[in-house]
């Protein structure tokens, strides 16, 4: 009810702002609607954002994945971590368009380098979040797995995971949403379609409702993402720690 009514609230001040400074500047909720079925009928919306969905997708598990590894690695081995805190430093100064314009120079205009670009820019955040809760591990949990002879893969299942899980949790929805701003940039400079790609087009145009109906509807799947799947999933894997407490 409460989101339903700032949705409403939103609308609102959306259409009293457009009245307020013109149709040119800021065109009301019905144009944009307008717009966005016509994209939606022709195929184009579902196309982009299909598009979108998938490198979104395949960075982010990418990133996760080589994160989590190199995270934990640090977080458990001193030398591992003096030698990679250098890189790990300058990977989070790095600006993120910096990272794409290069990929796109060595690599060429290709998918490949676009979710590299966007995978290597989310990778440092994961790797701190996973050293850092690999540090605060209870080493007395790992001396009672070593007593009790468990096996290396069941002790890291049973004993290490769900100490990391709330880390992890929050590495991919920080992660998730620095993704989520990195691809529309990685799709505005090389990509020839996606909705960086379309907004960008729209930008060249001067079509601002074209401009929202991108950039909305983005965020509404985004919205839904976030409700349907990462919020569930993190009070899921927290579940053990509320039990315990």
């Amino acid at each position: 009810m409460l989101r339903l009514l700032s949705f409403v609230m939103f609308l609102a001040i959306w259409w009293i702002a457009a009245f307020a400074v013109g149709d040119a500047k800021l065109p009301p909720p019905s144009a944009v609607l307008a717009t966005t079925i016509k994209e939606a009928q022709s195929g184009a919306l579902f196309f982009h954002l299909g598009a979108t969905l998938a490198r979104v997708a395949l960075a982010f598990v990418l990133a996760m994945a080589l994160g989590s590894a190199i995270g934990y690695l640090m977080g458990r081995n001193r030398l591992a971590n003096r030698l990679g805190d250098p890189w790990l430093i300058l990977l989070l100064n790095l600006p993120a368009l910096v990272v794409i314009v290069l990929a796109y120079i060595w690599a060429g205009l290709t998918e490949v380098a676009a979710i590299t670009a966007i995978a290597i820019n989310k990778l440092p955040t994961a790797v701190v979040t996973l050293r850092e809760g690999t540090r605060a591990l209870d080493p007395a949990l790992d001396e009672m797995a070593t007593v009790f002879a468990m096996p290396r893969w069941r002790a890291f299942r049973h004993v290490v995971l769900p100490q990391l899980a709330p880390y992890i949790a929050a590495a991919a929805r920080s992660g998730l949403s620095l993704v989520w701003k990195i691809v529309l940039v990685a799709e505005l400079l090389g990509r020839p379609n996606g909705v960086g790609f379309e907004i960008g087009i729209a930008f060249q145009l001067f079509d601002i409702p074209l401009l929202l109906t991108y950039s909305l509807t983005f965020a509404a799947v985004v919205l839904i993402i976030e409700t349907l799947l990462v919020q569930p999933f993190e009070t899921r894997i927290s579940r053990w720690r509320l039990r315990a407490a």
